[in-house]
């Protein structure tokens, strides 16, 4: 038998590709679901600043909270992609966070009016690539309704708008993993 001309380490990338290919698409919002007021974990919360264009912003997070994504997103459970007004800045939030440099689902700086029509146009594209959908978002996860119905059809998304104030939790992050380790037939819930 002639040796693999590709070498192992080869063929380890190749089984992470498939792996991440595999794995939902995680669409994560950071205001009111990282940078919250109180954190629903049980350690103190961390405290930064960012800065956008214009402005410094506080941080408020769970470093539990960070740590679980950056966990999750390294062992190629998901892709976590940005989806958020912080996409164009998201390097602050990557230093900030301790978290890799991850994708983001528009490079654009954005606010206001023009973000709601973005983020959805950003969750419809991971389905229509075929892809299982995570998204945590305060405030554009649709509530229940033909929207919601539509992004949860078939049990390929799991869909969370976590309250603001406390923003994702660990019983979210055990929704997310369940998800995630289901071969796609998982139900959609709200919050």
């Amino acid at each position: 038998m002639s040796p693999d001309p590709d070498g192992p380490g080869d063929r380890m990338k190749t089984y992470e590709q498939v792996a991440r290919v595999a794995a939902p698409v995680w669409l994560l919002d950071v205001d009111g679901v990282v940078n919250v007021k109180q954190p629903a974990w049980h350690a103190p919360p961390w405290n930064g600043r960012a800065y956008d264009a214009r402005l410094e912003y506080r941080m408020r997070w769970a470093p539990q909270l960070t740590t679980r994504i950056r966990q999750l997103h390294r062992a190629g459970v998901v892709e976590v992609r940005w989806c958020t007004t912080w996409c164009a800045h998201a390097d602050q939030l990557e230093r900030l966070f301790r978290l890799p440099a991850l994708d983001r689902a528009f490079t654009d700086d954005l606010d206001g009016d023009d973000v709601p029509p973005v983020k959805l146009a950003a969750a419809r594209a991971v389905l229509a690539a075929g892809r299982r959908l995570v998204w945590t978002d305060d405030a554009e996860v649709p509530e229940p309704g033909p929207l919601f119905d539509e992004l949860a059809a078939g049990g390929r998304a799991l869909l969370i708008r976590p309250d603001a104030r406390r923003g994702l939790t660990p019983a979210h992050l055990e929704r997310i993993e369940a998800f995630s380790a289901a071969s796609g037939t998982a139900t959609a819930r709200p919050g």
